[in-house]
């Protein structure tokens, strides 16, 4: 498995990059997408790095926040071809609320109702063959980390903390072990980890890929968080984003070499 980043926070050798994630994976004969970052850099930067995007099998959105979701028209528009696949929860209503301001944080308004025809949403272990898996949260009261980031969902009944069910980790078996994406980690991701565990038991976790959304949270609460990581017993963890640099920097002094930066244009291979 061949996994390039074309969007990250981080650019890289002339390749620009943006608040947002996106990475193109090549695995057992198959072109998958994870995200389309925050606009339509991610065509751009595929372009650059040689990535075929109009070739892309399956795409995928790991939650509905604008900065994974803004380029979904400009990927529709490449690719002709390739379903792209949602969280059931999925819909247009994600967003940050703090007092008396309230700012939209969601996919584009509309998406799924243009793209309707492209768009399958999937819960709970879903498996796309080839060792290739969506997995949803299964851990309880999430919504308690979604009160604490101030990020909430409008529904019919009034606002509600978010309980990130629009989340998903995409994993696939590299035969050596199962890689984890998970581009944000909204929902913890010592949760995922062992949400990945209890969905494939037989299975060992080789690494984890994505932001883990600490880039706000405290020190002492990052090394906790660490700790915590290297007790799963996972092998590697590559992150970036929304980890942002600070959050690596502490990462890093306490896992070491386990912990690897990600950055445009990064190719890692599995």
């Amino acid at each position: 498995m061949k996994v390039t980043i074309l969007v990250d926070n981080t650019p890289n050798d002339g390749v620009p990059g943006e608040w947002g994630f996106c990475a193109y994976i090549e695995h057992n004969e198959k072109k998958l997408l994870l995200d389309t970052g925050a606009s339509n850099l991610f065509a751009e930067n595929a372009e650059k790095l040689s990535v075929p995007i109009e070739d892309v099998d399956m795409a995928f959105l790991s939650h509905g926040h604008y900065d994974h979701a803004n380029g979904m028209e400009k990927f529709f528009e490449i690719n002709k071809k390739a379903k792209f696949y949602l969280q059931k929860g999925c819909c247009e209503n994600c967003y940050f609320k703090k007092w008396f301001v309230t700012k939209y944080i969601g996919m584009p308004r509309g998406i799924t109702t243009k793209f309707k025809d492209r768009i399958e949403y999937v819960s709970g272990i879903y498996e796309l063959g080839n060792g290739i898996s969506l997995v949803s949260h299964s851990t309880p009261k999430l919504e308690r980390i979604g009160k604490r980031e101030m990020m909430y969902q409008k529904t019919e009944n009034g606002w509600k903390p978010d309980n990130f069910c629009h989340e998903q980790s995409l994993v696939i078996d590299a035969e050596d072990g199962l890689v984890i994406f998970n581009s944000c980690s909204h929902g913890g991701v010592v949760n995922i980890i062992n949400e990945v565990k209890a969905a494939f038991p037989s299975k060992k976790i080789k690494a984890l890929v994505g932001g883990f959304h600490i880039f706000k949270r405290p020190e002492k609460e990052i090394r906790k968080l660490a700790a915590m990581i290297k007790e799963t017993g996972i092998e590697y963890i590559y992150t970036g984003h929304c980890s942002k640099e600070r959050g690596f920097r502490i990462l890093k002094e306490e896992l070491g070499e386990m912990v690897v930066q990600f950055h445009v244009g990064l190719e890692i291979d599995f």
